[in-house]
C-alpha cells in the first residue's frame, strides 16, 4: 500500500511520543501507542532484544508461527535507526555481485541475491498486508560524484542486467541526471526502478502492530541489563523484571553496548545525521528532483536524500565516529545539502538529527549463533531497511528447525575490526579521514 498522495499530519507531543528524538519522523508518526514496560516476570519461547526492525521483524514472523515471543527495548520502538535513517528501499547485500563473487563464489553471490531480492518483496508484502501507511515510493539513484566513479556505476548497472537478469536498472548520461535532479555536481549514474525509499518510522511501528496483533507481547522503555542462565535457559535481566526463554535473539545493531562482547568487536557504532527542510512547494520540489526518486552519491562519506510527501527535502550528510553529536547538526548537513543544491540558501531546516548505525569491516551484515539457542543478526552498514525484513524472516526459519538460508547467511566473512572494540575506533577514524580527504580531492 503506497500513500504518496497522502500528506503527514504533524503528531502532538503526548505520553506516547516522549522518549522519542525530535526529528521529521517522529513529527509525522502514525501508530504511536504508549509504552508497556515489563514489570515483573514472565516465562517466553524466545525474548528478542532489541526493538528495531530486526527484533520487530522476527517478532512478527515468530508469533505468526504459534511461539510466545517477547521484545525488549530499551527505549521505543524505532527509537535508534530504524526509525531516524534515510528511508531508503535497496537493492542487493551493500556490496556488489562481482566483490560478492569473489568473496563467496558464483554461485552462493548468486544465492545471496536472491534473498535480497527476496527482502524487497517482504517489505511490500508487509505493507500491503497490514495497510502501513508509509508513503512507499519506487526509485533510487546512484549518482556518480565523481567523473571517476561512473565506470564502476555502470559497470555495476550492466553486471546486474547481464548475470543476474535485473532488469529493473539502466544507466543515466550526465544530461539525464541533469534533467531528474536540480544539480550540476554529478557526472551521470544509473537509476533503479524496483528500489525506492519510505517512510522508516511508520514502517516499523506498523511492523510492530502486526506483532503485536499475532500474539507478540512489545514492551519498551524495557533495558535488557544482564544476559545470564538458569535451569538451561536464558535469563534476561531488566531494571524491573526478568525473562525467562528458551531461544534468545539479540537485535541490538548500534546499540548492543558491553551486554555481550563476543559479538560487539564485528561491528563498528558511526553516527548519521539528516536533516528536513520547510516544505518547498510542489514546483521548486520537483526542480530539485523531477521523478521523486531517493539519491545517493558515490563518495566514501556519501550525500543521500529525497522529497517527502510534504515537498520537503531530506538530506543526510556528514558522519560522526564519537558518542557525542555535533553541536550544529542543522548546520552541518545543510552545508552538505548546498554543496548539491545552493540554490537552497534561502531554506529553512525545520529538523536536524542523528542516528547511531552500524557497520562490519566488510559492510555485509554479520549473522551468527552464539551456542545451540542465541542468534544474532547486525551490522547492516546503512542498507537495514530491507535486509533487516529478511533476516526476521530467516531466524525465525532458523528457530523453527529450518537453518538452511540463515546458514548461508551466516557464511558470509564478518572479520573483526582491528583492536577489536578498544581500538576499532582510532583506525576507522584514520581510514574514513583518508577517504573523506579522496572525496575532496
Amino acid at each position: 500500500m503506497t500513500t504518496a498522495e497522502t500528506t503527514p499530519e504533524v503528531t502532538p507531543e503526548t505520553s506516547a511520543t516522549r522518549r522519542y528524538p525530535d526529528t521529521y519522523y517522529v513529527a509525522t508518526a502514525k501508530g504511536l501507542t504508549a509504552p508497556q514496560p515489563l514489570d515483573g516476570s514472565t516465562s517466553c519461547d524466545v525474548c528478542i532484544v532489541g526493538g528495531g526492525y530486526t527484533g520487530v521483524a522476527t517478532a512478527l514472523h515468530l508469533a505468526e508461527r504459534g511461539y510466545k515471543t517477547v521484545v525488549l527495548e530499551s527505549q521505543r520502538i524505532g527509537w535508534g535507526a530504524s526509525g531516524r535513517n534515510g528511508g531508503q528501499f535497496c537493492s542487493g547485500q551493500r556490496v556488489e555481485p562481482a566483490a560478492m563473487t569473489r568473496l563467496m563464489g558464483a554461485e552462493r553471490a548468486r544465492m545471496l541475491w536472491d534473498l535480497a531480492e527476496e527482502s524487497k518483496a517482504i517489505v511490500r508484502e508487509r505493507i500491503a498486508r497490514h495497510a502501513i501507511d508509509c508513503n512507499l515510493r519506487p526509485g533510487l539513484i546512484s549518482a556518480a560524484f565523481k567523473a571517476a566513479h561512473l565506470q564502476e556505476i555502470l559497470d555495476y548497472a550492466t553486471g546486474l542486467r547481464d548475470d543476474y537478469g535485473y532488469a529493473h536498472i539502466r544507466p543515466v548520461s550526465r544530461e539525464e541526471m541533469r534533467e531528474m535532479l536540480g544539480s550540476d555536481l554529478y557526472h551521470g549514474g544509473c537509476i533503479d526502478t524496483d528500489a525506492g525509499h519510505l517512510h522508516p518510522l511508520n514502517y516499523v511501528l506498523g511492523l510492530a502492530a502486526a506483532a503485536r496483533e499475532a500474539g507478540a507481547r512489545i514492551c519498551e522503555e524495557t533495558p535488557a541489563t544482564a544476559l545470564t542462565r538458569q535451569g538451561g535457559r536464558h535469563l534476561v535481566r531488566t531494571p524491573q523484571g526478568e525473562v525467562t526463554a528458551d531461544i534468545l535473539v539479540l537485535a541490538c545493531n548500534g546499540y548492543l553496548g558491553k551486554i555481550e562482547p563476543r559479538i560487539a568487536g564485528t561491528i563498528m557504532p558511526i553516527n548519521n545525521f539528516i536533516i528536513a527542510t520547510e516544505p518547498l512547494g510542489a514546483a521548486r520540489a520537483r526542480s530539485i528532483i523531477s521523478n521523486d526518486a531517493a539519491v545517493a552519491d558515490s563518495k566514501h562519506v556519501l550525500d543521500y536524500y529525497r522529497l517527502s510527501v510534504d515537498g520537503r527535502l531530506l538530506f543526510g550528510g556528514g558522519e560522526s565516529y564519537r558518542a557525542a553529536y555535533p553541536r550544529d547538526i542543522a548546520g552541518l548537513v545543510r552545508r552538505c545539502m548546498l554543496r548539491v543544491f545552493p540554490q537552497l540558501a534561502d531554506v529553512k531546516i525545520d529538523h536536524a538529527w542523528g542516528g547511531t548505525l552500524a557497520i562490519t569491516m566488510n559492510r555485509l551484515p554479520a549473522y551468527g549463533r552464539l551456542g545451540e539457542d542465541t542468534y544474532y543478526a547486525q551490522g547492516f552498514s546503512g542498507q537495514g531497511v530491507a535486509l533487516t525484513s529478511l533476516a526476521g524472516k530467516v531466524i525465525a526459519e532458523a528457530i523453527a528447525g529450518d537453518s538452511a538460508r540463515f546458514d548461508l547467511l551466516a557464511s558470509v566473512p564478518t572479520p573483526a575490526f582491528p583492536g577489536g572494540t578498544l581500538l576499532r575506533w582510532p583506525s576507522l577514524v584514520a581510514g574514513m579521514a583518508y577517504h573523506a580527504l579522496l572525496d575532496r580531492l
